[in-house]
């Protein structure tokens, strides 16, 4: 049988890449004036110039995700999801998230629902140190069945501390915060996996802790107390935050380097069942999910090493040297910069 594919489950990267593409080159206009963005392309976050001072603004839904959290009629935690998957890409650049609204789309009004919602979006922020400051519900019984749940993250970083990942050199190492699991991307594909073996997410597998379904469903850890501890004590070039397109996203770090991943993490259970109930190949793996990794900073091997001493989820998981695009284990070509 030939092995699932996250565009095989309906969800192709690189047609994604092609669409935002096509959106990008008809937004022209420039504004005048304070509070222009500024020309940097490839972060996860955008900046806004504002004195001595960028604000930051990003934006970021929980996706296919809210599809496990209906099967099992749990919706307390998907609130959290939205506020890590924009946070956690604020923190990025060396910001501060600070405010927050959130958009919740559903069919009908259902007020024991969005208090659920309410109650993770609550738990975010406060474990973001960030305030949610308004948001919107709408209404769309003719377009949406179920409910979607996204957000807007404000924050800033002054110009001296910004953190673009140009400055990344070789012979830096790759240090990885762990993630909690799954976090909030690849869900199309790993539901169509159990989906296609016949497992239901309210099931238990040999090998997992818990149900499928709750395994699915952990919240997406949120990085920013710990990152912003980091990056105030040490010398940090680059970050990143390996969202949708794994390992891909090392790419979005100075060009013109080769991104070596040889001493990866060792990746929670639910990778493993995924991989081998869908037949998934390891790039597949890699540039679909986090495999565990996170988040990751690089650093001079100096700070590098004492970064992984001083905090009990990261790891030192690989280096920076002349070549191009990203390697898995020495020998592996996963991804070569477009």
């Amino acid at each position: 049988m030939t092995g699932w594919t996250y565009a095989k489950a309906g969800v192709n990267i690189d047609d994604k890449s092609s669409a935002i593409d096509s959106l990008v080159k008809e937004l022209k206009y420039k504004r005048t004036g304070k509070g222009r963005a500024a020309d940097l392309k490839g972060l996860f976050t955008s900046l806004i110039d504002f004195g001595d001072d960028y604000l930051t603004l990003c934006t970021d839904g929980v996706g296919t995700k809210l599809l496990v959290a209906e099967e099992l009629g749990i919706w307390d935690t998907v609130g959290i999801d939205c506020i890590a998957m924009n946070v956690n890409d604020t923190i990025c650049v060396g910001a501060e998230p600070i405010s927050f609204v959130d958009y919740i789309a559903i069919g009908k009004p259902d007020e024991k629902l969005t208090k659920a919602v309410g109650i993770g979006l609550e738990k975010g922020a406060e474990m973001s140190n960030m305030e949610i400051v308004g948001g919107e519900i709408a209404v769309l019984p003719e377009m949406v069945n179920g409910v979607d749940v996204s957000g807007t993250c404000l924050g800033f970083v002054r110009k001296d501390k910004v953190i673009t990942g140009q400055d990344v050199n070789e012979g830096d190492l790759i240090i990885s915060l762990a993630s909690s699991g799954i976090h909030s991307n690849g869900l199309t594909l790993a539901r169509k996996v159990f989906e296609s073996a016949g497992i239901g997410v309210k099931e238990k597998i040999s090998g997992l802790k818990k149900s499928v379904g709750m395994e699915l469903l952990e919240p997406t850890e949120i990085y920013v107390r710990q990152v912003l501890s980091i990056i105030n004590d040490h010398n940090v070039t680059g970050m990143v935050n390996i969202t949708g397109g794994g390992l891909r996203n090392l790419l979005r770090m100075r060009k013109g380097l080769r991104y070596v991943i040889d001493d990866p993490v060792k990746a929670q259970p639910i990778f493993g069942k995924m991989q081998e109930l869908g037949n998934i190949d390891v790039r597949e793996m890699y540039q679909t999910f986090n495999m565990g990794m996170g988040y990751t900073i690089v650093a001079s091997p100096d700070e590098a090493e004492a970064i992984a001493s001083e905090n009990k989820n990261a790891k030192i998981v690989g280096l920076v040297e002349k070549g191009n695009g990203v390697l898995y284990k020495p020998d592996s070509l996963l991804y070569e910069h477009y």
